[in-house]
């Protein structure tokens, strides 16, 4: 089997950003990019249209990979790109494709007025469904925006990766989550920001206002269970730098803060078998809407 990086495609400038940053990220992990254009079956009165007949329809639903695929080819030279046109429903078919692929990467509209994601229905159930790592990349993405600025504050490709940040849950952590946060930072020659933030039980609270201290003994604990789940990671990629931020906040607004400086956040979702289906998680979901940067959802169980 192929080994891929898979973009799904629409032809709207967010599923072009995603198809652009799948290339990049497929060409530093040196794997074929697999283009998705996903088309939904067009009911029989429209399809028979005059001004939307079915070769008008053909030729839009292979011009948007093809175009895609044509300026991928020319921006990364020596990547290998696949693209295939598929009809059905648009969540089904890329949760499908996940399944096969290292990666898959889907686009995210920018949010009115304030930076972040607005990842609608369809990302949004592939998330909740997929089986293997989603990244949502938000519209107007580019690859100086993973960079630090240069000496005059202008972005630039050229200059070091801004850090990856893991969220983290130092009471179930997981492994595959972690491995991929410390290989995205490997493959970026950057620092890993492992961001653990917590809430004291509500009947801690109490206890707390008689005694001040009690929470800076909370604190610590915390912290050295931070340290103590990265303690193999460290040994393992010994050239990653890492920054351990421990903190008693919301998990959410912690990442979402983190993000401003990073270059990719990575979350988690724990996988729960339920007769009314899958669910994203309240942490993992407003970091999906708020991240200034892609996010990388690993599900785990």
């Amino acid at each position: 089997m192929v080994r891929t990086v898979v973009a799904g495609l629409d032809g709207s400038s967010e599923s072009r950003a995603a198809a652009e940053w799948a290339a990049r990220e497929a060409a530093s992990r040196g794997l074929t990019l697999k283009l998705l254009h996903v088309s939904e079956p067009v009911p029989e009165p429209v399809a028979q249209a005059p001004l939307l007949g079915g070769e008008t329809l053909q030729y839009w639903s292979e011009k948007v990979p093809r175009d895609a695929a044509d300026d991928i080819r020319l921006r990364h030279p020596g990547l290998e790109v696949d693209m295939q046109d598929v009809t059905g429903r648009p969540a089904e078919i890329l949760a499908e494709a996940g399944r096969d692929a290292e990666l898959l990467v889907l686009g995210s509209g920018r949010l009115s007025g304030i930076s972040g994601f607005l990842p609608g229905s369809v990302g949004l159930a592939v998330v909740a469904h997929a089986e293997r790592p989603v990244v949502l990349v938000r519209a107007g993405e580019q690859a100086a925006d993973e960079h630090e600025p240069d000496p005059a504050g202008i972005p630039a490709a050229g200059t070091p990766f801004r850090p990856v940040v893991l969220g983290l849950d130092t009471d179930d952590p997981d492994d595959a989550m972690i491995e991929f946060a410390f290989e995205e930072a490997a493959r970026r020659e950057t620092a890993l920001r492992a961001v653990s933030a917590w809430n004291l039980p509500p009947y801690y609270v109490y206890g707390l206002s008689l005694d001040p201290q009690y929470h800076d003994e909370i604190a610590r604990q915390k912290a050295a269970g931070l340290s103590e789940v990265l303690r193999p990671w460290r040994q393992k990629h010994p050239s990653v730098e890492v920054v351990e931020v421990s903190r008693s906040d919301s998990p959410g607004r912690q990442l979402i803060e983190a993000s401003r400086e990073a270059s990719l956040v990575v979350v988690g979702r724990r996988v729960r078998r339920r007769s009314f289906g899958a669910h994203i998680g309240p942490v993992t979901h407003a970091v999906l809407h708020h991240s200034a940067v892609p996010v990388a959802v690993l599900p785990h169980h």
